[in-house]
């Protein structure tokens, strides 16, 4: 409806009308934005329209209040609102006279999701009065709503006690955006009265330090004005892990007399592990070999002769408890020690002295003189006796060598110090200096260097062999020598004896057998390519033993069906590697073999494979490789992957691998950081040379793996070389650094070295990657005399900004004077082959109800995924579930992983621990165990 709006204009004196139609057509004008203000007051907003959501299909109204106002309209996305949708009251305001008008507009679902413009829909209001307009706020209008999936729902979590707990929630997209709630265990978290929670942190919720009572099930709760959303519940598990006790006192020996055990315990409650908590690692038990001295009961020695009448015509004998004497608590003897009977036949005289009794004085006086004679010839013997052996003494001492004492060889002027490295040694007169490696003359047999250019080349030349793979353990520090039998091709009872790996030793001592000392080169000796042993096994299994190579191959009970048997074979690659590694990868351990190929097993067999890697899973990424029948190389698997296929269980110095076919098989590795190590093993050889005044050290470096050393040893022998010094581990870090070996504390006036070769540096690539031959570096030393006969000296083995050994050779090099020193050297097994139960460790019967237990599911967790924790195998289970006893198979790793090392103590604690909860493991005493671990070290000789 048209209206009439008359505005004065003071300074043109005019009146003028100004129409404004607003019958909603297209053709009225537009309300201006403003119209002429004039002296006054303008509208004011009492009421502005306030941002608004539609809530579904639930249009919205938007309010606006002024005074003084004649009209009032809204304005929506910059267009005029049409006169019929708007609703006005108009009011007086009696304190000012002022006339107020309100005035509200609904806005439909439809009409915002109609606009399409830059911005969210917007209305403003527009007030006009006698003096002017005025323009309210924007106010914006969006249709309100709540997606359902949340953008990140919170993940449970396993945490330590005292551990933090951060668990993260990102709502579903809404408008408005939603407030977020947490909810544990479906009640409300508040986190202003626990100072331990905070769930400020963009929706996220903060658990400092965890407690056992925060474990539960957390929900994270998303709301708006249209709706709630819940997101998946997280469970959070707050677990102790368990810690040992103190050890309870040693028992009394399980024997009253003779060899038993005597043992100490403690519980894994200190504390006990909860929610499942790790269970604490190492032995429950512990068992210490006794010795009680058996007692031994006394006996009577014979009675002595009657002594002479007394006065009382009585005579005495006596006897001794001495035949043997008590000893060890032992019984005293039983009866009298003396006796008396009348000497007379009850007729005695009247002064009842006999007259036998009555003795000349001078036969009383004729007894001391003999006694007292007696006694002084003895002291004078005993003194002569003793001023002669001091006088052989000292005239021994006068001539003696003593080789601690160096001054006695040196005149004074030789010092020895056997605690450090002596520091800046004048020897070492140019240790950059690189040795040349490309020498290629040969010399095969035992030779004599007279032409002065072939000695020269002989000695003078620093390596021989490209050098073997390092790293460092220390181990014991007394003196070795070479004890060690050559490599053999082991067949049925054929076996040897070669340097130690272990912690079972025998020892057995070796003289050279060529006492003519001579020089050869490592690369003209004649090798074996292999080495092997084989075995025929039925249906009863049994252990196929590389001797001192620590090589092992086991086959379950079971694994060969009935009426059957095979010749298992198992060999050892000492050729040239057909392994060839590809990039950073490095060959750790030997090439194994083991077939027939073609041999199918029922159960998974255990094979035994000793490595020189430093294991540890942040340095090295270890594989276990399998030779294909065209000679490739393809890989198993990693020894950290998940697998069904097979198992690998790694030890610091053994991999043990679960396997289902035969063929041959290799540990590479792939070093993640420069801190990979490989452990070296270092030792020292001597020999005399040809020239009677030399005299040649030569410094081996190989992987710390036992048939790596055996061919050292076995080369050795060849050149009637000697061990000087107990061989010791080096720690050899990739880190691209090279080897340095020097001659150190060389006495002076004694010997001396040849120029420019104390010090001998080896590239890293050639002690890295090297495992084709062993690595050796020759030193000649040269004595300025020929009565000089102990050779005193420090061999250092260090790589640059790594690690180092120091190999201390002090020996006489003289063949009459030299003393065989022994060294300890491990059987792995009596025979190489061990058919049926002795090869086994655990009796049989006690598997079989050991399966029977543990095989069945148990509601409490009480199965075989327990055994399996118990026996520190905590990775890849999934490969147990598959088969068909998966109890058998742990207990066959646990075979194949304690063949050498302790009794059955580590299986009878946790069997201890699971049984208390199982009545089915009850009839299986300790005792039990004690008894089978004791048959299985008498047949095998241990």
């Amino acid at each position: 409806k048209p209206f009439c709006w008359r505005a004065a204009t003071y300074w043109a004196g005019l009146c003028s009308d100004v129409f404004f139609d607003f019958t909603g057509t297209d053709n009225g004008e537009a309300l201006p934005e403003s119209i002429p203000s004039a002296p006054g007051t303008l509208p004011h907003f009492i009421e502005e329209p306030d941002d608004a959501y539609i809530i579904k299909s639930n249009p919205i109204a938007l309010r606006c209040k002024a005074r003084p106002a004649m009209q009032i309209f809204f304005k929506c996305n910059g267009e005029w609102v049409h006169q019929n949708e708007h609703v006005s009251e108009e009011t007086l305001d009696e304190s000012s006279g002022l006339k107020v008008r309100e005035v509200f507009i609904n806005v439909t679902r439809q009409q915002v999701e109609d606009f399409h413009g830059p911005e969210d829909y917007w209305c403003q209001c527009v007030a006009w009065s006698h003096l002017g307009t005025s323009k309210s706020r924007k106010a914006s209008v969006r249709i309100a709503y709540l997606r359902k999936n949340f953008e990140q729902d919170p993940q449970g979590r396993e945490v330590p006690i005292e551990g933090m707990i951060v668990l993260h929630c990102r709502p579903p997209e809404g408008v408005p955006a939603a407030e977020v709630e947490w909810l544990k265990n479906e009640e409300p978290i508040d986190s202003e009265q626990d100072e331990n929670i905070d769930t400020r942190a963009d929706h996220n919720l903060i658990i400092r330090q965890a407690r056992l009572s925060d474990s539960g099930n957390y929900t994270c709760m998303a709301a708006n004005i249209v709706a709630k959303r819940r997101s998946l519940s997280a469970t959070v598990v707050v677990y102790v892990n368990g810690g040992w006790s103190s050890w309870t006192e040693w028992s009394a020996c399980n024997v009253r007399c003779g060899r038993g055990w005597q043992k100490r315990s403690r519980t894994c409650t200190n504390p006990a592990p909860l929610n499942g908590g790790a269970f604490c690692e190492g032995m429950s038990v512990q068992k210490i070999t006794c010795t009680s001295l058996c007692p031994v009961d006394g006996s009577w020695e014979v009675w002595s002769e009657w002594s002479v009448c007394s006065p009382e015509c009585e005579h005495l004998r006596i006897r001794e408890c001495t035949a043997p004497p008590p000893r060890n608590g032992g019984k005293f003897c039983e009866g009298l020690s003396q006796e008396s009977e009348n000497c007379t036949d009850g007729l005695c005289i009247l002064d009842k002295k006999p007259l036998h009794e009555i003795k000349p004085q001078s036969i009383e006086n004729a007894s001391d003189i003999a006694l007292y004679s007696g006694l002084g010839a003895a002291v004078v013997a005993v003194a002569v006796l003793v001023i002669g052996v001091t006088l052989y003494r000292r005239s021994q001492s006068d001539y003696g060598v003593d080789v601690i004492d160096s001054s006695a060889l040196t005149g004074g002027f030789q010092t020895f110090n056997f605690k450090t490295v002596r520091q800046g040694n004048s020897l070492l007169l140019n240790s950059a200096m690189q040795p040349d490696l490309t020498v290629s003359r040969t010399y095969s047999g035992p030779i004599c260097l007279q032409d002065p250019l072939d000695k020269e080349l002989m000695t003078e030349s620093s390596l021989f062999n490209p050098l073997s793979d390092i790293k460092v353990k220390v181990q014991s520090s007394f003196m070795v020598s070479l004890g060690v039998s050559e490599r053999a091709e082991y067949h049925g009872k054929n076996h040897s004896r070669t340097f130690p790996h272990g912690n079972n030793h025998s020892f057995s001592t070796m003289h050279p057998r060529n006492k003519t000392p001579y020089i050869q080169n490592l690369s003209s000796l004649p090798t074996r390519t292999e080495l092997r042993t084989t075995g025929v096994f039925g249906h009863l299994g049994g252990r196929l033993v590389m001797p001192n190579t620590g090589v092992s191959l086991l086959i379950p009970h079971g694994a060969i069906p009935e009426e059957n048997s095979w010749e298992i074979y198992m060999s050892i690659n000492q050729g040239e590697p057909s392994l060839q590694s590809d990039g950073s990868e490095v060959l750790l351990s030997p090439e194994v073999t083991c077939g027939p190929p073609d041999m199918i097993v029922t159960t998974p067999f255990a094979l035994t494979i000793p490595h020189c890697a430093d294991v540890s899973s942040e340095h090295w990424n270890i594989h276990l490789k399998k030779r294909t029948q065209q000679g490739k190389w393809e890989e198993v698997m990693s020894v950290e992957d998940e697998s069904t296929s097979c198992y690998c269980l790694l030890d610091p110095f053994a991999c043990h691998v679960l396997l289902d076919s035969f063929g041959t098989y290799a540990l590479t590795g792939e070093p993640i950081t420069d801190c990979a190590v490989k452990q070296l093993k270092v030792a020292v050889f001597g020999c005399m040379s040809c020239n009677s005044l030399d005299y040649n050290l030569r410094v081996y470096c190989v992987d710390n793996t036992p048939c790596a050393f055996q061919e050292v040893v076995s080369d050795e022998r060849h050149q009637g070389g000697q061990l000087l010094e107990e061989p010791k581990l080096l720690h050899f870090k990739g880190n691209t650094f090279s080897l340095q070996i020097s001659v150190l504390d060389i006495p002076p006036f004694l010997w001396r070295i040849k120029p420019f070769t104390a010090c001998q540096e080896v590239p890293f690539s050639r002690v890295w990657c090297s495992n084709r031959q062993p690595l050796h570096c020759a030193f000649s030393l040269e004595r300025y005399t020929p009565t000089t006969t102990q050779l005193s000296c420090k061999i250092c083995i260090r790589q640059l900004k790594g690690h180092e050994q120091i190999l201390q050779v002090q020996t006489s090099i003289l063949e009459s004077e030299r003393e065989t020193i022994t060294f300890f050297a491990q059987e792995d097994s009596t025979f190489p082959a061990q058919t049926g139960p002795k090869a086994f460790k655990i009796p049989y019967s006690i598997r079989q109800r050991i399966c029977a237990t543990f095989d069945t599911p148990n509601a409490k967790g009480k199965d075989w995924q327990m055994l399996a924790q118990k026996n520190s195998i905590n990775r890849n289970l999934s490969y147990f579930a598959t088969q068909s006893s998966p109890s058998a198979v742990i207990l066959n790793l646990w075979e194949a992983r304690h063949q050498h090392d302790g009794d059955l103590d580590s299986l009878a604690c946790a069997l201890e621990e699971i049984g208390r909860t199982h009545t089915k493991l009850s009839n299986i005493s300790e005792s039990q165990l004690d008894e089978a671990d004791f048959n299985y070290s008498r047949q095998n000789g241990l």
